[in-house]
């Protein structure tokens, strides 16, 4: 969920109901933490690039009254397991990574997991939490135990933030799959099986989504698809009409 795209012009324009609360200090971008901005890329952190959270949003947007907004908090860190987020277990983890990875975790105090939950409740008192997103899994190839410990993550934030799975969906983007020539593509049968872990679990196609030269991440016009497809898939499990051109992608 980081983003690794590097974002153009037309990706910079952003109707103002559709809003990121900023999970860092970004002085570069005049963002604070805890405050709500227009969700212009980077959404995740302050140097980062294109995400499936910007379409999602951008979708959700189009489709929805006038009078609604969106928010996203994105709290992410390129090339994690998901253990990184398992909040009784992510120390052990964490001192196994390189010192690239830890740099990026202190801007989350060394723990996105609590950050995340952090953000989560200050959001809470402006809206309601309506779906959580996650693309992960590069990291975990093969690791047939990665839906148990997904499950884990999701449940504990369902606990830590009072909700109900039933009202809080999770959508699971796929890797760069086969087609593309995906270097972890293998890990797509694994994400499909998830929903079979987590009833509430709805995995997003990666198919068709163009990708990046070193074929691990998607280029900007796969994230484009990609967050599109979490979006149709959100207002479709909220009952809500969808355009024709979305539906398409």
């Amino acid at each position: 969920m980081e983003g690794n795209a590097k974002f153009e012009p037309q990706d910079t324009t952003v109707d103002s109901r559709f809003k990121v609360l900023e999970a860092v200090n970004c002085l570069n971008l005049g963002r604070e933490m805890g405050k709500w901005y227009t969700a212009r890329p980077p959404l995740c952190r302050c140097n980062t690039g294109l995400t499936p959270a910007d379409y999602f949003g951008r979708t959700m947007i189009a489709n929805l009254s006038k009078k609604v907004r969106v928010g996203i908090i994105n709290v992410a860190i390129g090339g994690c397991k998901i253990e990184l987020f398992d909040k009784d277990k992510y120390q052990s983890y964490a001192a196994t990574v390189p010192g690239w990875m830890t740099n990026m975790m202190k801007e989350y105090n060394g723990n996105p997991y609590q950050r995340l939950v952090e953000m989560a409740k200050l959001a809470q008192k402006d809206g309601v939490i309506k779906g959580i997103l996650l693309h992960q899994g590069e990291s975990n190839t093969n690791d047939s135990t990665w839906p148990k410990k997904v499950k884990l993550v999701y449940e504990n934030l369902l606990k830590d933030l009072n909700l109900k799975a039933k009202k809080v969906p999770l959508l699971v983007g796929e890797m760069v799959d086969a087609e593309q020539g995906g270097k972890c593509a293998s890990m797509n049968a694994i994400i499909a099986k998830l929903p079979t872990t987590i009833p509430t679990a709805h995995v997003i196609s990666s198919n068709g989504c163009t990708d990046a030269a070193d074929n691990l991440h998607f280029n900007a016009g796969g994230y484009r698809k990609l967050g599109t497809r979490y979006g149709v898939k959100m207002l479709s499990l909220l009952g809500r009409k969808v355009s024709a051109a979305d539906k398409a992608l």
